[in-house]
């Protein structure tokens, strides 16, 4: 699915279009964000592809959910 990713002044968040939904990141699997999953404050987890540390925000990228 296709999420985009920015920073807010709370911190990074995720967007969903298709989902009308922007939640907070609020874990990382991986200090670098990229190439590990990170966990939305409303319970999903999403793998995000592995990009360049130094990749500029606001990005969109194409994320998995794992489910539980």
């Amino acid at each position: 699915m296709k999420v985009m990713i920015r920073r807010s002044p709370e911190g990074l968040s995720a967007y969903v279009p298709k989902k009308d939904l922007e939640e907070p990141i609020v874990e990382f699997e991986k200090e670098s964000l990229w190439g590990g999953s990170v966990l939305l404050r409303n319970g999903w987890r999403l793998l995000l592809p592995d990009l360049p540390d130094d990749t500029r925000l606001p990005i969109t990228v194409e994320a998995r959910r794992l489910l539980d």
